[in-house]
């Protein structure tokens, strides 16, 4: 299927593709003498190296360098505090949507770090090299043509890196909004520093109240949403394995369409009434996209449910625990029935489903043929979740 094509016939939904991958017979092979007695899943392709957070700390100076040399440390430090909120908001959002399957914490970091250094960095030299070659632009000019382009491409760019440094945590388009709500949220949280704290110094607590209300809790998803659009587009393709230049190619038919919101965003805001235009058009933008994240949570527990079915069919799961794993109620009720064994086994019950998540995952990873590492992840996950379960009924 093609990217944005229809889903190839006899297949409920472009996200299936043909099962000729078969999982393994519950008696699997006993691991070599040489293998440690605790196998862990496979971490290439899953982790960020810490040379590229050395290179985001250094970033990272420079900024604090610039808003303390053009904003002074007490903004600063204030915008930081009350950036802090909007942040929070949009995260618990993200930990949402995230919940089903986790992203690997190193790769939530790095997209955080993206948004919040580089991306910010790029934006504030391309305003600096406007402003010494072409002078003072008009707000239109910098708020609805400048900052969309620029800013939606730097963070679009962000989760096109995400994808090549951790294709093997780049599942689907989930994991795609997952990642472009986080770049655009860690931009958002920065540039909130800055909005906060010019607004302190020039209009001090009356117009630092009012900024605050308008971006902190009017709009505080605006970016997330924005850069999610590039991530989903990304994450549409990477279901099939997609090579670097066709993810690139998604994610510029991504960015597009968060330019054009972006620059639709900021327009409202200096070409009209900015509360009819929030009411009539932000707001049902906002409620349609998280309409489609409630649509894609369910695709995403559907497939999951089917894997694992898949598995069950071989004997490695009873149907009861696939309906268990793989829906939120069952979810629940295992929780619950965990809570009253002995000892209170939650915790055992949480990485029961988290690894069963990653085992179909990782199972729909090795049917597209797009994961090198997926037997021994599988071999891994499969190792774990029957250890999880002997402790579970354990008495």
């Amino acid at each position: 299927m093609s990217f944005g094509g229809q889903p190839a016939a006899g297949f409920a939904s472009a996200f299936d593709r043909p099962a000729a991958y078969a999982p393994p017979a519950p008696q699997a092979p006993s691991p070599a003498p040489a293998m440690p007695a605790l196998v862990l899943p496979v971490r290439k392709g899953r982790t960020v190296s810490v040379w590229v957070f050395g290179v985001l700390a250094f970033v990272l100076i420079a900024l604090i360098a610039y808003f303390a040399m053009f904003i002074g440390t007490g903004a600063s430090v204030m915008g930081l505090l009350l950036a802090l909120v909007p942040l929070g908001i949009v995260l618990l959002g993200v930990r949402l949507i995230d919940r089903w399957e986790p992203e690997p914490k190193s790769m939530i970091i790095f997209a955080l770090g993206w948004g919040a250094v580089v991306s910010v960095g790029i934006a504030l030299l391309v305003d600096l090299l406007f402003a010494l070659s072409v002078g003072p632009r008009s707000a239109v000019f910098s708020g609805v043509i400048q900052a969309p382009i620029v800013e939606e491409i730097a963070k679009g760019f962000g989760v096109f890196l995400i994808y090549l440094i951790g294709r093997r945590a780049f599942d689907g388009p989930v994991d795609g909004v997952v990642y472009g709500a986080l770049v655009g949220a860690g931009f958002a949280f920065t540039e909130n520093i800055q909005y906060f704290g010019v607004s302190l110094l020039a209009g001090g607590a009356g117009e630092l109240t009012v900024t605050f209300i308008m971006r902190g809790l009017v709009s505080p998803f605006a970016h997330a949403m924005f850069t999610a659009l590039t991530g989903f587009a990304i994450g549409l393709v990477a279901r099939r394995s997609a090579s670097a230049g066709q993810a690139l190619g998604a994610a510029s038919i991504g960015a597009i369409g968060a330019i054009l919101l972006h620059a639709y965003w900021n327009g409202s805001s200096l070409l009209g009434d900015f509360i009819v235009l929030y009411i009539t058009t932000q707001v049902p933008l906002f409620v349609g996209f998280i309409l489609a994240i409630i649509a894609l949570r369910r695709e995403e527990a559907r497939l999951t449910r089917q894997r694992l079915g898949e598995y069950a069919a071989a004997g490695w799961f009873t149907p009861q625990e696939v309906t268990m794993l793989a829906t939120p109620a069952g979810r629940k009720a295992g929780l619950q029935w965990a809570s009253g064994l002995r000892g209170d086994r939650r915790g055992l019950m949480r990485s029961f489903i988290r690894d069963a998540a990653a085992l179909a995952a990782v199972r729909q990873r090795a049917i597209t043929g797009r994961d090198p590492h997926a037997a021994a992840d599988e071999y891994a996950l499969l190792t774990s979740t029957r250890a999880t379960r002997a402790q579970l009924l354990a008495y």
